[in-house]
């Protein structure tokens, strides 16, 4: 019987077949195998060894069992004073080759009467081990050292019964150092610059797998050496005379060192991360950090922090979208080009007085301003969003709907803080610009959170106006109070009843399932929030959750600097009238869609009403579930008050209207007229050139002083550290007592269970 010993090093040349000789085999920590089969595998049988690469004194045996008449003797690890080896205690020989292939193979001998076993190792790191006998003894255990993995698998989709060991993913943690023919450098190499020079050394040392160190840097002149103690390996470049290029003078590239020893490199700087993934980012903005580590440690082996690919990215943003510094700074010139392009357009910037530090931003542009004035409903919703960028901020939303029901965004205002004083100046803006560009101001509906500023605000820039609750900031209050689905769904239809008694009974409804809730809801005047008691005209929208209808696009526009938020916003508001512009124009009804469905739904009801005329105007209308209502359509109204809330005639309305031979759109609100919808979109938001424009389109030098007496700096707060906050704190929930947890294991309160720390 041949006797091998196998062995598996750093050199994958190895070739053993049928010489006598021994042939070791170690396995390094970066060597794997799995046993994955229905065999198990035994340690300690007394006629099968195997050998773990221990050191022993006397010659003994570890036993594998892996045939039927077979020894088998397995030697893995270092050099013995005996031999621990897995050869075939057979009377035929085997070969076991390993080429650069990483393909393992223990073939047949030549002898005829010899019977097969081949061992293979395949590009896939697969050892498979195919001899014609099936396994008898069953494979319990395999110890190995904790970096290694052995795993045995029966491939039973092959014709002969194969033993097939699989290598897992290893675990790196060091690299050998390698020779990489792209990043080779030579004697008489030239780099434009010392800063080419240096990337050119630095590529090459994370490409090879080895670390550098500066020993001379400065402009006309670089040397480096191997950071590993007494390697030979150093590089010498100077600056060509007459000329800014710089060529390699000398260098000694042969190493002593063996490499990394950590996972890490010194020379992965923040720098070479952005120059990475500087095309990747510029194909797409959204590459978040954890893929760019991904991605580095899949080209390159070197595992980084998630602040070094964070930091990495947000420097090649800062170059494709400018700083948020530059944000701030360039905000005069921005206005003077929203002006300048979209000429009626109000773009105001303010700073304080003291450092010029960023205070306010108000941008309204034309075209929302002519297409609110002349074609919405005048309905206008009031919101906020917190900023997601490096400084603190506050984006404020004055908000309009058209025909249709969409939202119509009207007016925008940049904030260094949510205070009331704030609210109060863009309540204040919004008033002046509304007053310049329509002579008779119709009665707003205004609807809100109704927080303290912005009740003043409109009190004071809207005396007339109808300002009522938000209902989705209503509803969140109360869910978060009392946790329960019924109740706000009954808090809903409470505020949806056209009428008194309808809106009496649902509170009732409530009063029986908590006294508490009826309680919160009547302490919060109806007049503000319910449709029955409400004196404007709210054409349905009980909301103004604008942000949550915006929160698409809004929310990621949110975490750019300034000026690019303002140019997303742009952007989105000029899509959207140029598509809701077209889409108009293939329209054929009278009525816009949402409206018109609303019609034929009111005609389709109206066929079984009963209709009595009192005069010209006056009509009784008998319902076979609704009783009697009476209808003037002379004044639009009937007293179900569904005609007079929505704008839209009402079933009632519509027999009335069909009686008297009427035509029913006719009576309909002028803003539910396809006419006036394309009015809201006729006009056009221009785009905005690029920043590196600016300074040529700006008329005269008078223009440059301007803007140096309008300098912005950014504003004094910073955003804390930490996630920023996704969810927003409603302003009616501040104060609120939280609800006490109770944790079912340890009895106690503060935490739960799955968090309990108690000892068992």
């Amino acid at each position: 019987m041949a006797n091998h010993e196998l062995v598996l090093g750093q050199n994958p040349d190895l070739a053993l077949g049928q010489n006598p000789h021994p042939h070791d085999l170690v396995m390094t920590p970066t060597h794997n195998l799995g046993l994955r089969s229905r065999h198990t595998l035994g340690l300690g049988h007394s006629h099968h060894s195997l050998g773990l690469g221990q050191t022993h004194d006397n010659d003994h045996d570890h036993d594998l069992g892996l045939g039927q008449a077979h020894d088998h003797d397995l030697g893995l690890g270092q050099t013995h004073e005996h031999e621990h080896d897995i050869g075939l205690s057979h009377h035929h020989d085997n070969r076991l080759v390993l080429g650069h292939t990483n393909e393992l193979a223990l073939g047949q001998s030549h002898e005829p009467d010899s019977e097969a076993h081949n061992l293979g190792l395949s590009d896939s790191h697969e050892l498979t081990l195919a001899e014609q006998h099936e396994l008898d003894e069953n494979i319990d255990h395999l110890t190995m050292d904790p970096a290694q993995e052995l795993a045995l698998q029966t491939a039973h989709d092959m014709s002969n019964n194969q033993l097939v060991v699989a290598q897992t993913t290893p675990v790196i943690q060091s690299r050998v150092l390698a020779v990489n023919p792209d990043y080779q450098l030579v004697v008489g190499q030239e780099f434009p610059d010392v800063k080419s020079c240096r990337r050119a050394i630095r590529d090459a040392a994370i490409a090879c797998h080895f670390e550098i160190q500066t020993v001379k840097s400065d402009k006309t002149r670089f040397t480096a050496k191997c950071a590993a103690d007494r390697c030979p390996w150093r590089i010498h470049a100077a600056k060509l005379p007459g000329v800014p290029s710089f060529t390699i003078r000398t260098i000694n590239d042969s190493h002593s060192c063996s490499g990394i020893g950590h996972l890490g490199h010194q020379q992965a700087s923040v720098q070479w991360v952005a120059n990475s993934v500087e095309e990747r980012l510029r194909e797409n903005p959204h590459y978040k950090p954890k893929e760019i580590l991904e991605e580095i440690h899949r080209m390159h082996g070197i595992t980084l922090s998630y602040k070094q690919a964070w930091r990495g990215k947000e420097r090649i943003m800062a170059a494709v979208r400018g700083s948020f510094e530059e944000g701030y700074r360039l905000l005069p010139q921005y206005c003077e080009q929203v002006v300048r392009t979209n000429p009626g357009s109000i773009a105001t910037v303010y700073g304080d007085p003291e450092d010029n530090c960023f205070r306010r931003l108000f941008i309204s542009y034309y075209a929302s301003i002519y297409g609110f004035v002349n074609a919405c409903r005048p309905l206008i919703g009031l919101d906020r969003t917190l900023l997601k960028s490096k400084y603190l901020g506050t984006l404020l939303l004055a908000t309009g709907f058209d025909g249709d029901g969409a939202l119509f965004p009207l007016a925008f205002g940049v904030v260094d803080e949510e205070t009331d004083e704030n609210w109060i100046w863009f309540l204040s803006e919004l008033q002046a610009l509304l007053e310049a560009n329509t002579e008779n101001m119709p009665r707003l509906t205004i609807l809100s959170d109704r927080r303290k500023g912005i009740v003043d605000g409109v009190e004071f820039n809207f005396p007339t106006a109808f300002h009522g609750f938000c209902m989705r900031h209503l509803s969140e209050s109360f869910r978060k109070e009392f946790n329960n689905t019924m109740l706000v769904n009954l808090l809903w239809e409470a505020a949806h009843a056209l009428t008194v008694i309808e809106f009496e009974g649902k509170i009732l409804e409530i009063e029986e399932i908590s006294q508490e809730a009826a309680f919160w809801i009547r302490h919060r005047p109806p007049r503000l929030w319910a449709t029955a008691y409400f004196e404007g005209t709210r054409y349905g929208h009980l909301t103004a959750n604008i942000v949550e209808s915006l929160n698409s696009w809004l929310l990621e526009a949110s975490g750019l600097p300034i000026i690019q938020m303002m140019e997303s916003i742009r952007r989105q508001l000029m899509t959207w009238f140029n598509e809701r512009r077209e889409a108009s124009m293939q329209w054929s009804t009278i009525l816009v869609p949402s409206a018109e469905r609303r019609v034929s739904e009111a005609i389709e009801r109206a066929r079984g009403y009963q209709v009595g005329r009192a005069n010209e105007a006056e009509f009784e209308v008998v319902s076979p579930h609704e009783g009697t209502n009476i209808v003037d359509i002379r004044n639009r109204c009937c007293l179900c008050r569904g005609w007079h809330l929505y704008g839209l005639p009402c079933a009632h309305g519509v027999a009335a209207l069909v009686s008297c031979r009427q035509n029913v759109h006719r009576y309909t609100e002028s803003c539910f007229t396809v006419a006036t919808y394309r009015k809201t979109y006729s006009q056009t938001i221009h785009p905005i050139p690029d920043k590196s424009l600016w300074a040529e389109l700006v008329d005269g030098s008078s223009g440059v002083e301007n803007r140096i007496e309008k300098l912005i700096n950014p504003p004094k707060s910073l955003r804390p550290p930490g996630r920023p906050r996704k969810k927003r704190v409603r302003p009616e929930d501040k104060g609120r007592v939280k609800r006490v947890v109770h944790c079912s294991r340890c009895n106690q309160t503060g935490h739960f269970r799955t968090t309990c720390a108690a000892p068992i």
